[in-house]
């Protein structure tokens, strides 16, 4: 997720929702502040190649650490960019045509075959699903597009209880079933399917094969925030690199530093996406549960997996739970999450015991909110 992006608002309008400002894990900021802690104080020994562009409204940025010069790069870029256009094209609701776009005119009730990217993606999204309870919900389009966050939604407009109960009757992962084995899914009801949750996750685990398809077992991957790394940095030792701290004035600081290897990374917060209507603040995260945006006191969560798509569709699903309840499910399910809440003006830190072992510093801090 170069040139200063992060100090604009993103229109995200090839993959997902439209974001009113940027993710809550500022891509380029990361990105840079990854390389910062983990370069050397000299010229590295190793060779590192820095690919970067566009893609799914966002950019994506690869580090590649290899022992000499990457041979062909401008094929590997071509591969790159190739790849994630299959995945845009598969995936968006931004264009017309894509695969997902075409799933909702197909015949209800009647099974329809599937690209295997696809299928993978509902696969991951189905599970999640179910381990949250509902939190988590790929059908959620009808409630993205009634708040105003999906394709062409420009109003930021708060809907009649009678428009969302509408809404919410056109959602429900449980009326989508899907064949792996076969590539085929079929619905029992009109639902629509939004993927943005965890499409970019999918899209950094689709680079990070790539290249390991290549010969690159050394590498940083990053789309929109969401990361996947491989190996060691350039000094030979695992990759460090930075959350965020929650700030809505766009000032971009360390809160956390995390020593990672041979994992995705994914977070997910409100404290930037969200609109203000009336003197009330409406989240683009929304509960498919309630078909309204969230109204808790975690302002950010960072997941840990090796799959950077569970990764990804985890953090949403933390992100409507709220902290308690995701704090619950975390150490049930020994997932690696941090949790930062906001309380009497104050930031504070919460892990699962997951996580515990990836902390550079250990989690006690209590910062205040400038």
């Amino acid at each position: 997720m170069t040139t200063s992006c992060w100090m604009t608002l993103v229109d995200n309008r090839s993959m997902g929702r439209t974001l009113k400002t940027r993710s809550a894990l500022l891509a380029s900021f990361w990105f840079g502040l990854c390389l910062f802690l983990s370069a050397c104080t000299g010229e590295p020994e190793a060779k590192v190649t820095r690919l970067s562009g566009m893609t799914m409204g966002t950019t994506y940025n690869i580090t590649l650490v290899t022992e000499g010069e990457v041979e062909d790069l401008a094929n590997l870029k071509a591969s790159v960019n190739n790849a994630l256009a299959v995945v845009n094209q598969q995936m968006s609701t931004y264009i017309d045509n894509s695969e997902i776009n075409r799933l909702k005119a197909q015949p209800v009730g009647e099974w329809t075959k599937v690209s295997r990217p696809l299928a993978e993606v509902l696969d991951v999204s189905l599970w999640v699903s179910e381990m949250s309870d509902g939190a988590f919900d790929v059908t959620l389009r009808p409630l993205v597009d009634l708040w105003g966050f999906g394709p062409g939604q420009e109003e930021d407009k708060v809907p009649t209880d009678d428009e969302i109960l509408k809404a919410q009757s056109r959602v429900g992962y449980q009326h989508l079933e899907l064949d792996k084995a076969g590539l085929r899914v079929k619905r029992d009801k009109p639902i629509d399917l939004d993927l943005s949750a965890v499409a970019k996750g999918y899209g950094v685990d689709v680079l990070a094969e790539l290249l390991e398809h290549e010969g690159i077992n050394h590498y940083l991957v990053e789309i929109g925030g969401e990361m996947r790394l491989k190996g060691h940095n350039p000094r030979g030792i695992p990759w460090r690199i930075a959350v965020e701290r929650p700030d809505e004035t766009l000032v971009q600081s360390v809160y956390q530093p995390l020593s990672v290897t041979n994992m995705g990374v994914a977070t997910s917060g409100d404290y930037r996406n969200y609109f203000e209507k009336d003197g009330v603040r409406y989240s683009h995260t929304i509960d498919p549960r309630t078909g309204r945006p969230i109204r808790h006191n975690l302002v950010s969560v960072t997941v840990l997996s090796p799959s950077c798509a569970k990764a990804d569709a985890m953090a949403t699903a933390f992100s409507v739970l709220g902290a308690e309840d995701a704090l619950t499910l975390a150490n049930r399910e020994g997932i690696a999450a941090l949790f930062i809440i906001k309380e009497s003006g104050q930031l504070k830190e919460v892990s699962s015991e997951a996580f515990k072992p990836y902390l550079t510093e250990p989690v006690a801090k209590t910062t205040s909110v400038q």
